[in-house]
């Protein structure tokens, strides 16, 4: 099973949509990171992405982007052997 984290905030339909569609492809515990209750980790947010808005999303430790950038993955086919894995 992948690990997924997601740096998300409140009230923020992006990042909804983020979480349902990877429920939809079967991964519904992430780990939410709330950047509107920690400002330190907005700050490793922007650190670690060099962008500042939410979400920002990570599979298996690699950057895939936000929102967008999942769904694009998910439409080309390219989110479903992420989530895998490699198989051993």
């Amino acid at each position: 099973m992948a690990t997924i984290q997601i740096y998300t905030s409140a009230h923020c339909g992006y990042c909804a949509a983020a979480k349902d569609l990877l429920a939809r492809r079967g991964h519904a515990e992430v780990e939410e990171i709330r950047i509107d209750l920690d400002p330190a980790r907005r700050d490793e947010m922007i650190a670690r992405t060099q962008r500042r808005t939410v979400p920002q999303i990570y599979i298996n430790g690699q950057h895939v982007g936000g929102y967008d950038d999942l769904a694009a993955l998910d439409r080309a086919g390219k989110l479903l052997p992420l989530l895998v894995g490699p198989q051993s």
